[in-house]
Order: C-alpha cells, then sequence, then structure tokens
C-alpha cells in the first residue's frame, strides 16, 4: 500500500485528528480518565481488548478495576499506518504497554506487552473516533520483579506520575 503523496496533504487533518485519537485513549487509561476513554470512541463503537468484548462503557467498566490496582502504567503508540476513504478510515497502530502490577504476595512486579490495535474509525460531523477495535497483542513479557522505585532513578527522589485528577498534567497543562 503507498499512498500518494497529494492525498496525504489533502488527508492530512484528518490523518492528525486520528492519531490525536490514538493518543487521547493512552492518556485516558494511563490516568484513568473516563471522560478521555469516551472520547476516543463512538457511544456505539465495540471494543475487542484480551478476553473483554463491549462499548467504551463497558470498557471503563472491566478495565478500570483492574488498572487501579496497578502503581503505574504506560502505553506508548507507533507505526501508525492508515487509508482513509470518506468518513471512514482503517488503522493499524502499533502499542508497547508497561504495567507494574501488585501481586498477590504484596510484591510488586512488571507486565510488558506489544501488539497492535487494529481500529475501524468513522468521521461523525467533524470529528473522528474509533467505530471498532481489535486489540493484537503480538508479544509479552512478565517478570517476577520490579525496580526499587523507593530509591529513586540514578539515586535522586523523584516524584512519580499519577492518575486522574491528582498527576500534575491537570493541574499545568489544558488538554480537557
Amino acid at each position: 500500500m503507498t499512498t500518494p503523496t497529494s492525498q496525504i496533504l489533502h488527508e492530512l487533518a484528518d490523518r492528525e485528528a486520528i492519531r490525536e485519537c490514538l493518543y487521547r485513549y493512552s492518556r485516558g487509561v494511563d490516568r484513568l480518565d473516563a471522560d478521555m476513554i469516551r472520547s476516543a470512541y463512538w457511544p456505539d463503537a465495540v471494543d475487542e481488548h484480551l478476553d473483554f468484548a463491549g462499548n467504551a462503557e463497558e470498557f471503563i467498566a472491566w478495565s478500570f478495576p483492574i488498572m487501579g490496582t496497578m502503581d503505574q502504567t504506560m502505553h506508548m503508540i507507533g507505526n501508525v499506518l492508515m487509508r482513509i476513504e470518506g468518513d471512514r478510515a482503517d488503522v493499524e497502530s502499533y502499542f508497547y504497554g508497561y504495567h507494574r502490577v501488585n501481586g498477590p504476595d504484596g510484591n510488586k512486579a512488571d507486565v510488558i506487552g506489544a501488539g497492535r490495535y487494529l481500529d475501524n474509525f468513522e468521521k461523525r460531523g467533524d470529528e473522528w473516533r474509533i467505530a471498532r477495535r481489535f486489540v493484537q497483542t503480538d508479544w509479552f513479557r512478565q517478570y517476577p520483579d520490579s525496580a526499587d522505585w523507593e530509591a529513586g532513578m540514578l539515586g535522586m527522589k523523584i516524584g512519580l506520575g499519577g492518575r486522574h485528577p491528582d498527576d500534575l498534567s491537570y493541574q499545568r497543562l489544558r488538554l480537557k
């Protein structure tokens, strides 16, 4: 698949809006910001995600209790490839997700997973959102432990990111 430069130029605003939607989703899951996640999906969207299938509200209800038990998560988006046809777009984007989990024994462990979001986007009015998502996990690694974060990075005490609304980004930035 090769997209002519003239077509990319014509689609530039739509392509950027789709990328921004992908980033809103990642921010929403990492900060546990339900409104940010809602802004990435159409209300009638379907998400097939690991052993879950349902709409955005059901996804929030399913994922927040799981993600809320984790100390930190970070989802990175890359290699976004899209084909836009009118008000519909097929989008494949690679993800890399880091999760610091609390084990049943009280120990911390790291889980890293990577794969691809296989998304069907729709533009309604002047806005692009996910209409259908399938999460394809390509690999993961579960570590039996996690670093001692209390020691600080390179021996320097640092403040770690938090969740909605306590994360500093909600006070320092206007991203809503």
